[in-house]
Parts: C-alpha cells; structure tokens; sequence
C-alpha cells in the first residue's frame, strides 16, 4: 500500500506559477514510476507529466515548457513546478504511483489548481 498526500494547490493569477508536491508512504519510493494527472471540470483525468525511477521525464505537449516534473527519493517527494499557468490549467490535479514490479497503482486525494479568467 502507497500512500500520496499532495499541496501546494490553491489560487494563482494568469501567468503566476505554483508548485505542487507529493509525500509518498509505504513502498520503497525510488522505485515507483511518479506522474502528475489532471483533471478539469467537465473533463477526463489526463496524464500531465511522468518520471522514472532514474529521472526519465515525460510531458504532455499542452503543458510542454511550462511545467517540470521532478523527484527527490530522499524526501520520498515528487515535485510539479508549474509557470505560466492560464485559466485552461484549472483543474485538480492528483499525483500517481506505479510500481511495475507488481504491478500496483495509486492516487493521492487531489489539489486544487484555480486560475481565474
């Protein structure tokens, strides 16, 4: 069992920049494959960004030079730094684990992201 516990939600201004994190508990962290998802009202949840246990990084294109996944394995944390933000990146954004020895997959409850219009 994982545990995720995301922050750093909350309301920013077009064009500010938030930074999101996520404690993970219960499994050996430098393992798990850590991804950020969205997901806006109305909306499907959306894989935004994803690092490898060896700091691999994949971004989606809409976020492409604006946001950064990263991961510090001995806080246990994986980090969203996000600039630039625009109303379209509103959403709840819940952070991932997977670990692909067994197979085992995990959310965190969410945070919020709002960036009025």
């Amino acid at each position: 069992q994982v545990e995720l516990a995301e922050s750093g939600g909350g309301l920013v201004q077009p064009g500010g920049s938030l930074r999101l994190s996520c404690v993970a508990s219960g499994d050996n962290f430098r393992h798990l494959v850590m991804a950020w998802y969205r997901q806006a009202p109305g909306k499907q949840r959306e894989l935004v960004a994803r690092i490898t246990s060896t700091g691999t990084t994949d971004i989606v294109d809409s976020v492409k030079g604006r946001f950064t996944i990263s991961r510090d394995n001995a806080a246990s944390t994986v980090y969203l730094q996000m600039n630039s933000l625009s109303p379209e990146d509103t959403a709840v954004y819940y952070c991932n684990s997977l670990n692909f020895a067994n197979g085992m997959n995990y959310w965190g409850e969410g945070t919020l992201v709002t960036v009025p219009s």
